[in-house]
Parts: C-alpha cells; sequence; structure tokens
C-alpha cells in the first residue's frame, strides 16, 4: 500500500486523503511513489512530458524508472498534481544497485559462450590455456551443441544460414471462435459507454465482467476475470498517458488491458499501445466498438 498524505483543493478548498498509486518494479517488488509529506498540491494548469512522470529508485532493487506523476482529480473539476520526494544518491541505494548489477553480471557470465569463461576464469580471454584466435576446443564440455568430423561446432542459428532452415518455434493462431451477433446499447451518457463496453467484452468471451460502483483513482471502469478495461466518454483524444497507466494498472493485476473510446486515440497513443499490446477500441453512438489497432483485432479475431 503506498503513502497517504492529505491533501486539499487549492480552488474549492475541499480536503481529500490521496493513496499513492502501487506498481510493480522490473524486480517484481511493490513500488509506489514516495508522497511528499506537508506539501501542498499544485492544480494542473498545463501538461508536459516532464511534468507527467517522476524518476523512483525501488527500494529493493536500487533500480531508477520513470512513474506516473501522482494526480487526484477533485469533485470541482480541478485535477491536481501530488508532489513526490525527490530522489537522492545514498549510500545504501548505491550498495543495493551495485548487488543488484554483480548478480546480473554473474547470471550473464554463468552462460558464458563457447570456447571463454566469465571473468578471470581458466579459459577466459588471455588466461592460461586460451585457444588462439579461429580455434576450438572440441573437448570443452561448456558446448553441448552439434560438432563436424574435425570437432568444430556447427552453424545453427538463423545468422548462419537461411530463414527456411531454421522454423522458430511461434505456436499457431488460434482459430477464431464463432459467436453470435453483438446486441450494442445506444450510448447517450457516459454510463451508456461503460455498459456498452460490458456487454461488448462478454460478447468477446470473458467471464465476471463487473462495473465498480464508483469509478477508481486508477481508472478502470470494469474488470473481469483476467482483465482491467478503461472507457473514456469525453470529447478528446485518448492521450499517451492513459494507455501507459492503463497498462501499468494490468501489469500491476496480473491482467491484460483494454481500453474504449468515443473520441479515438492520438498518434503517440496508438504507437505506444501497439508496442504494449493493448487493445484499442473506438465507439460511435450506436453502441458497437471497433478495433483500430493490431492487438484490438487479435482480440476481436480470437476472443477471450
Amino acid at each position: 500500500m503506498g503513502d497517504h498524505v492529505p491533501v486539499r483543493c487549492p480552488v474549492c478548498r475541499r480536503a481529500h486523503t490521496f493513496a499513492s498509486p502501487v506498481y510493480p518494479c522490473a524486480c517484481g517488488a511493490p513500488l509506489a511513489p514516495p508522497l511528499l509529506q506537508g506539501a501542498p498540491a499544485e492544480p494542473i494548469r498545463h501538461r508536459t512530458w516532464t511534468d507527467d512522470w517522476v524518476t523512483v529508485r525501488c527500494p529493493a532493487c536500487g533500480r531508477q524508472d520513470q512513474w506516473p506523476q501522482p494526480e487526484l482529480g477533485c469533485p470541482c473539476g480541478t485535477v491536481l498534481r501530488i508532489p513526490v520526494r525527490p530522489v537522492t544518491a545514498t549510500p545504501e541505494a548505491s550498495e543495493g544497485a551495485a548487488a543488484a548489477r554483480r548478480s546480473t553480471a554473474a547470471a550473464s557470465g554463468a552462460g558464458g559462450s563457447f570456447g571463454g569463461s566469465g571473468a578471470g576464469g581458466a579459459g577466459g580471454p588471455g588466461g592460461p590455456g586460451a585457444p588462439g584466435p579461429g580455434a576450438f576446443d572440441s573437448g570443452d564440455s561448456r558446448y553441448a551443441g552439434p560438432v563436424d568430423a574435425a570437432g568444430a561446432p556447427v552453424p545453427t542459428g538463423p545468422a548462419d544460414g537461411p530463414a527456411e532452415d531454421c522454423p522458430l518455434s511461434v505456436p499457431p493462431r488460434a482459430e477464431p471462435v464463432p459467436r453470435p451477433a453483438f446486441r450494442p446499447v445506444t450510448i447517450r451518457t457516459a454510463r451508456d459507454a461503460v455498459t456498452a463496453a460490458a456487454l461488448y467484452l462478454r460478447w468477446l468471451g470473458f467471464r465476471e465482467v463487473v462495473q465498480p460502483e464508483e469509478r477508481t483513482t486508477a481508472g478502470i471502469d470494469l474488470r473481469a476475470q483476467g482483465l482491467v478495461a478503461q472507457v473514456d466518454p469525453t470529447t478528446r483524444p485518448v492521450t499517451l498517458r492513459a494507455v501507459e497507466c492503463l497498462w501499468l494498472n494490468g501489469l500491476n493485476s496480473s491482467a491484460a488491458s483494454v481500453l474504449f473510446s468515443l473520441a479515438g486515440y492520438s498518434a503517440d497513443a496508438r504507437a505506444r499501445a501497439d508496442d504494449l499490446g493493448v487493445p484499442l477500441f473506438v465507439m460511435d453512438l450506436t453502441g458497437v466498438p471497433e478495433p483500430v489497432n493490431g492487438p484490438a483485432k487479435d482480440l476481436l479475431s480470437t476472443g477471450a
């Protein structure tokens, strides 16, 4: 659970309690941006890339990454930026990061390449008994691949021959799931848009699609088994930040992410969704979602 801080809106003076959202670090540890106690929240009047992201250090592994800047939407319509404690260099963090780097280097060195071992090993470059240029020690038990009559390794990778000689171990695409025709609902309100998206997800095959009574601070409108979904009923295209935040929430829940919008998506948001594999759908007022990127078309084809 992230930090809790009291927040007062400088516009309407309403008091709130804000909890920092928790996301998984690359090492797997839960991580929340550390909030700056006692610092006033600032209304957001103009967005920039620098202001939308903050640097956060993981206390478990020492890794530093960019995380979404915590924000709070006040009922008066003001969006508040919640201050985060800046990252400062500490000996403990430096030692943790160095230990993580040493562990990674040790894991990489253990694999090694044939004809040599990790740094400082007897078979390493320049070490005792190191083979000369072009030579290969066929008696080295560290190489278990195929060899020719002279004891030299036989090329097996894609770079050593035509692509057709090295078939990729990619599972075949699933066959399209036969489904009855989708029966939409007309969209008149923002709640109708969420209902239409829920019906569509059930039609795709997702089970136990539920609609929270109140929209969460993370922006999740629908949840299902292995799925989180967001519905944007506004007249503005969905932004890059919204796509990345939804993907992080899905990652935190070990679930897939799906996004629905009435006004479409910005160009950078669509590009990022393609990179992250987030399906994007756009809906018209008849309530029929249409896929707008590759992951959405795949989801429509195969179903849940």
